[in-house]
């Protein structure tokens, strides 16, 4: 089963949440938008904890160092057969200075020449609605677990005692 990490971050302006979404880079993506941004995340490493790789492939995806309170939000199979464990965690960054590590593939198919591209071209800031419009399908249950967990702790934190 491969497995990997990912981290939701998300900013709250007023009562609204608002979510840091990832376009991913390459030719397959270019011109693709609702239903094609995800979370940032990858591949967890043999014997790495789960949330080190989510905050290791968040920097390598977009060039921020994530720090906070994290709250684990599950595990998320997806239509393709991987399981993506996810925190949430608040925090802000600016889109407009995101930089992502490279990958390299052919290019154009069956041409034999290689070239590289971002694993992320841009990232941006989106209400729960725009959210679930760009999301992955199957990443969408994720703004679920996050309102179940956020609502939650809310709750206890607030709760007299």
């Amino acid at each position: 089963m491969k497995r990997s990490a990912g981290l939701l971050m998300y900013r709250r302006k007023g009562k609204e949440v608002e979510f840091f979404l990832v376009h991913p880079g390459g030719p397959f993506w270019k011109n693709k938008d609702a239903g094609a941004w995800t979370i940032p995340k990858g591949a967890i490493e043999p014997d790495e904890d789960p949330l080190a790789a989510a905050r290791r492939e968040f920097t390598e995806e977009t060039g921020f160092a994530v720090d906070g309170d994290f709250a684990e939000l599950g595990t998320f199979r997806q239509p393709g057969g991987k399981h993506v464990l996810v925190w949430a965690v608040e925090g802000d960054c600016d889109p407009a200075k995101l930089t992502s590590n490279e990958f390299e593939m052919q290019w154009p198919p069956r041409s034999g020449g290689m070239q590289n591209f971002p694993e992320v071209d841009r990232g941006g800031w989106f209400s729960e609605a725009e959210a679930r419009d760009k999301m992955l399908i199957g990443q969408r249950p994720m703004l679920d677990a996050f309102f179940a967990v956020v609502t939650r702790t809310a709750k206890t934190k607030t709760a007299p005692g």
